[in-house]
């Protein structure tokens, strides 16, 4: 194993692969090189426990991001023209190599973005089964043929490679949320160019680099430009090269870079945030209702788009949901990632948490209730249950983001209903009652792209479509979904026998 200038280790083999956190990331990944910091301004990654330093990246200039969309454009065809089973092997290679090393993954996980051991095994596995259907999708963009209805005349419709696909991915679940778009795009045959957010920019982008380069991707295929978004972001997202722009994020972030995509006739795949309730009707079953409610709530610090951002339950329920759910809260043990039993670690910035507690404190001003948690050390939010909220109440009307669950009583199914949908987003959501048909019609009135029947809005899988409606986006990810946006038909048409025209 050997060290370049730029301290990041040049892979030899599998076996040389090392993503531990001390070996240095030093680089920006360019045409197949690591390439050092050298003039440019560096980010510092934290470990959020602990506050101490990881390592620090090279922060990105609009320059880089030419370039790279340059390597992307440049390397595209000849990858395209690459046998779909030789594409999908490297996916697949990549796929194992996840697995091979999901211990160094975890600790980065834990120190990158205080995830916790649990966490971690989500996003291995979700990242994991995102590259495996990503590689079966290189032997399924083939088109097909559509009768005419000219005689003689026979349509093809061919699905090829969108061309380059710019990816800006979020730091909650950065090797997943960057794997479901980088795996399937290169499966496909296109150049990717992923920005990873400049506090993830190890597992969401520059990790995915050498997991890739291992498995032996051509140089230029893949590659990633750390940076800080208000830098950068928007000379990426309007860049004129690519022909997708997939972004994952805030809805006011997503909404920028969706226009400014759209200006340069870019296809944007938006995946934006999530207001989702959690309701529970009158003859839900207690028990499993708060189960899911805990882990739907509180499961990596509240810090996924489709997390409970409300609870919704019926007023019959209500004092004992509400206790229960305190309960719980109160139950589960905080601290670091690294530490065996570890359910809750620290949220990832101070923005971040000051935006959470700042929801709180002025509910409670508006008249909430603090049933368990409301308080913080350093970058520990309490895991906080509000009672007697109103859907109006900030940390209701907005999505907080973090381990907090507001819970809001209602009388009817209609008014439920109501609730759920007051909101200017609609990603998921779930019902529980132990009458499937009265669940179904709730969540048939409910206004989401994703409802869950006794479940809660957690759920992802990686043959099934994700996304949402309204302000949490458009399009949708995942297998045929997925390879829909990646992927563009064209419409050949072959006139086999002589054609009479009128002049």
């Amino acid at each position: 194993m050997s060290e370049p200038e730029s301290g990041v280790t040049e892979v030899e083999s599998v076996d040389d692969l090392d993503i531990a956190p001390e070996d240095g990331w030093n680089a920006l990944y360019l045409d197949g090189e690591w390439v050092p910091a050298g003039e440019r301004e560096e980010i510092p990654v934290e470990n959020p426990a602990t506050r101490e330093p990881i390592t620090s990246v090279p922060s990105g200039t609009e320059a880089d991001v030419d370039e790279a969309m340059a390597v992307a454009e440049r390397a595209q065809d000849a990858w395209a023209e690459r046998p779909p089973q030789e594409r999908a092997a490297v996916v697949s290679r990549a796929c194992r190599l996840i697995e091979e090393y999901a211990d160094d993954l975890a600790t980065l996980f834990a120190v990158e973005c205080g995830g916790v051991d649990l966490k971690a095994q989500f996003e291995t596995q979700l990242a994991q089964g995102t590259m495996e259907v990503g590689a079966g999708l290189a032997m399924r963009d083939g088109g097909r043929r559509a009768e005419s209805v000219t005689p003689g005349k026979e349509n093809l419709l061919v699905r090829e490679p969108a061309g380059v696909v710019g990816v800006i991915t979020p730091w909650n679940f950065p090797l997943y949320l960057s794997s479901r778009v980088v795996a399937p795009a290169i499966a496909l045959g296109n150049g990717v160019v992923l920005k990873p957010d400049e506090n993830t920019p190890l597992t969401g982008g520059l990790v995915l680099a050498a997991l890739f380069e291992a498995a032996g991707l051509p140089d230029g295929v893949l590659n990633v430009v750390p940076g800080y978004g208000d830098e950068i972001g928007d000379h990426f997202s309007a860049h004129p090269t690519p022909s997708v722009m997939s972004f994952t994020g805030s809805s006011e972030v997503g909404r920028r870079v969706g226009e400014r995509a759209v200006g340069q006739f870019t296809e944007p795949a938006l995946e934006l945030g999530g207001n989702n309730a959690h309701v529970v009707l009158s003859d839900a079953d207690l028990e499993r209702a708060v189960d899911a409610g805990a882990f739907g709530s509180f499961t990596h610090q509240g810090q996924e788009c489709i997390s409970i951002n409300r609870h919704l339950v019926h007023e019959s329920l209500y004092d004992e949901y509400v206790t229960a759910l305190a309960d719980r809260a109160g139950a589960l043990p905080i601290g670091d990632p690294l530490e065996e039993g570890t359910l809750v670690g620290p949220v990832i910035n101070e923005s971040q948490r000051d935006k959470i507690v700042g929801l709180i404190e002025e509910s409670v001003a508006a008249g909430a209730t603090v049933e368990a948690g409301g308080d913080y050390d350093d970058l520990f939010v309490e895991p906080t249950v509000l009672s007697d909220v109103t859907n109006e109440m900030p940390v209701a009307a907005n999505e907080h983001f973090g381990p907090v669950a507001p819970v809001i009583p209602f009388e009817t199914d209609e008014e439920a209903v109501r609730l759920a949908n007051d909101t200017e987003y609609g990603l998921s959501g779930s019902v529980h009652s132990t009458d499937l048909s009265r669940a179904r019609d709730v969540a048939d009135a409910m206004e989401t792209g994703m409802v869950h029947i006794n479940d809660q809005p957690l759920n992802d899988e990686p043959h099934v479509a994700f996304g949402g409606v309204g302000a949490s986006g458009m399009g949708r990810y995942n297998d045929e979904w997925i390879l829909e946006t990646l992927t563009t038909v064209k419409w050949i048409s072959v006139q086999r026998e002589p054609r009479e025209y009128p002049y």
